[in-house]
């Protein structure tokens, strides 16, 4: 069978299963400039940066046009160069241009577009919008912040919160010069059914729509001589942070933020998957208990914030299924204060300051709900005092000084820094469900530890579906990514078609990894932060989370007969 090829200036270059000229001529190792182009979206083809010539001089957008055999194209003539030019100043023309004090400066998709073809004059007059204000700007979310007045209408947005999410808070209203996007009515993205899981701000090229940004108050926290400010650090974050200091993504770099947040000024420094160990205890154990009390199920797992909002939304009939478990931040959290409140354990009498570092926008939200006060709604305070992403403690790190590559590796404090693989695995799709099978079915060797490894568990499918042999049964699972996948999923449980013991879910596609504060990321770059975590798992000798052996005298000495204050939670439909 002969082999298709495309011919890009004057090159030959063969394609198989590209589904557009764009993925071909990024084959060919030429960068076509893109703002709505998303290999996991749908083909909107509004920006128009992507076009390319074809041999009779007509022009055609590279992303909308499937590959032809034998079809010869080029990518940078007179003609594409000015037109190219002319989108990026219109663009710019209604657009805020305070980059120095922008939240996106340096990473922002426009002004990296505008240097690139060196625009350093817009002839076109200031329009009103960009230079008057006429969009407020929205911070009603704990999670996000949206900027309409630096929207340029790619639609990137919008498409990952209806086609990915299954959400639709935010969507195009209005036509022609005033066409823009926001939630229906214009209403505050707090009050739509938004589950906070930022993968809009993921997507988003501009600071249109970015993450929350807490970095002053963590600060301020630090500065405080009357704070002990203890961190905890999300298995996830490890894999990714390095990305912001050009190291390869998926690299492990948790001894290095460790040094970085001792510079930074952090009293202790501690590993959020010591708690997910905590958590699969418990969620093992619940699970356990409705499989012999025959209790409705499948049991969904709660780690997710984002999944518990779109529950709360959508499906309030399924709370009574959804683990009583606290998330692994969670559990951490409410430990901690209960360890630190005990007078053997104050060394001075500085108040107890948590703060989060998640992958995760949704964890802003998760920390501010009610439920999650120590002592009571009224009176109580929050568990998590503070939640920062991935992008924010880089941020700090940068805004530091600290020269990240340069520093010597440091172990986290114990006794809350010690975890098994099964733990640090929580940050991957597919992993919570994996570290509980590693501790119902017993791995003594390495040929059962293969079959669980092996058994469907693992990959970044948005569904996955596998069995396993328990006793004289065989439990039936489900692992999902992202809400769209979620729902379809869901509707085929309710309506009887398919039947599961225990659903692991998480809004954001491929789990932590890709959570909406890690930063952006391509598929292959997910891939390697996953393939990065499962190597830390194949590093560490604690492969089973009842293993740790921390956790029979958390138990003992910390929990006692507070489990279920301090590790569990229920919902009410809102």
């Amino acid at each position: 069978m002969s082999q298709n090829y495309m011919i890009i200036n004057g090159e030959k270059v063969p394609y198989t299963d590209e589904r557009n000229i764009l993925e071909v001529v990024r084959k060919a190792g030429i960068d076509l400039p893109t703002f709505c182009y998303y290999s996991d979206l749908s083909i909107y083809g509004a920006c128009r940066m992507c076009i390319v010539e074809d041999n009779r001089g007509g022009i055609i957008t590279s992303c909308s046009t499937p590959p032809k055999n034998g079809m010869e194209i080029k990518t940078n003539t007179p003609k594409l160069h000015k037109h190219r030019k002319l989108i990026l100043k219109l663009l710019l023309s209604s657009h805020c241009r305070e980059c120095t004090t922008c939240s996106k400066s340096g990473d922002c998709r426009l002004q990296d577009l505008a240097r690139r073809f060196g625009i350093q004059q817009i002839k076109f007059d200031k329009t009103q919008k960009a230079y008057k204000d006429e969009y407020t700007i929205d911070r009603s979310s704990p999670s996000i912040t949206r900027d309409p007045n630096k929207c340029i209408q790619c639609g990137d947005c919008v498409r990952m919160c209806s086609e990915n999410q299954n959400v639709g808070a935010i969507d195009f209203a209005l036509r022609g010069y005033e066409l823009m996007v926001c939630p229906a009515f214009d209403d505050p993205i707090a009050e739509t059914d938004c589950v906070n899981c930022g993968q809009c701000a993921a997507v988003c090229p501009t600071a249109a729509i970015v993450v929350n940004n807490q970095v002053e108050e963590a600060w301020k926290a630090i500065y405080d001589k009357n704070k002990r400010v203890v961190v905890q650090i999300a298995p996830a974050v490890r894999v990714a942070l390095g990305e912001e200091f050009d190291l390869p993504p998926g690299e492990s770099v948790m001894p290095l933020i460790v040094a970085a947040m001792r510079k930074i000024g952090f009293d202790e420094i501690y590993d959020t998957s010591f708690s997910a160990d905590l958590t699969v205890i418990e969620e093992s154990n619940e699970f356990l208990e409705k499989l012999k009390s025959g209790a409705k199920l499948p049991l969904f797992t709660s780690c997710c914030p984002g999944w518990i909002k779109y529950v709360e939304n959508r499906h309030p009939d399924l709370l009574p299924q959804i683990s009583s478990c606290k998330s692994p931040m969670g559990m951490f959290s409410s430990v901690f204060k209960e360890y630190a409140s005990k007078p053997e354990n104050k060394m001075d009498d500085r108040e107890t300051f948590v703060i989060a570092i998640m992958p995760c926008t949704a964890k802003k939200y998760e920390a501010s709900r009610e439920e999650f006060k120590t002592n009571g709604k009224v009176d109580g305070k929050y568990d998590t005092d503070l939640v920062l992403t991935t992008q924010e403690l880089a941020n700090m790190i940068w805004e530091a000084g600290v020269e990240f590559n340069e520093l010597v590796p440091e172990a986290s404090d114990m006794p809350f820094g010690m975890y098994s693989g099964a733990g640090v695995i929580f940050g991957v799709t597919g992993g919570v469900t994996e570290a509980v099978i590693r501790r119902l079915v017993p791995t003594k060797d390495h040929t059962t530890f293969n079959n669980i490894t092996y058994s469907g568990v693992r990959g970044l499918e948005g569904v996955k579906v596998f069995e396993i042999p328990y006793g004289d049964r065989t439990l039936k699972l489900a692992v999902v990514s992202g809400l769209k996948n979620t729902e379809e999923l869901i509707q085929k449980v309710k309506s009887g078609e398919e039947h599961y013991d225990f659903i692991e879910v998480m809004a954001c596609p491929t789990g932590c990894i890709g959570g909406g504060g890690q930063p952006q990321s391509s598929r292959e770059t997910k891939t390697l932060r996953a393939q990065g975590l499962y190597s830390t798992d194949k590093m560490t000798r604690i492969k089973h989370s009842d293993a740790n052996p921390i956790i029979e005298p958390i138990y003992k000495d910390i929990i006692k007969d507070k489990a279920h204050e301090l590790l569990h939670v229920h919902y009410n439909h809102k």
